[in-house]
């Protein structure tokens, strides 16, 4: 356990990206409902997934770091997984939150600033 489960895209634009994605890598896109934002769920082959999501905050202007993709990491509880976090010096960036039929979500910042998902399976999420 604790490795990457899954990857994240945000964008200004998500429609724009569906179709670069798409087209450039054959990634297929499936729109999900009852989250707190637009978000979409790539099926990007090899057994690789992950999401795209509308930015919810502008990105860090030009030359100042590095605008990645964000990586989630699987955990068995997720409520002892963010004590450590927050124990170790870690910020929580959003909250727990369900996603229907699929686990728990939240998102963190390291000591250094880095962004990064905390995910925890449980088919009875909701």
């Amino acid at each position: 356990m604790h490795s990457i489960c899954y990857f994240e895209i945000q964008a200004d634009d998500p429609e724009a990206l569906i179709r670069f994605y798409g087209e450039v890598f054959g990634w297929q896109f499936a729109r999900v409902e009852g989250l707190p934002i637009p978000y979409w769920r790539i099926t990007a082959g090899g057994g690789q997934h992950g999401g795209l999501l509308k930015r919810p905050a502008a990105p860090p202007p030009q030359q100042c770091g590095t605008n990645a993709y964000v990586c989630s990491i699987e955990t068995a509880d997720f409520d002892a997984a963010a004590a450590r976090i927050l124990s170790l010096g870690g910020i929580e960036a959003m909250p727990k939150f369900a996603i229907p039929g699929s686990g728990w979500q939240g998102y963190f910042l390291d000591p250094s600033g880095n962004t990064f998902g905390l995910f925890q399976t449980d088919p009875n999420a909701g």
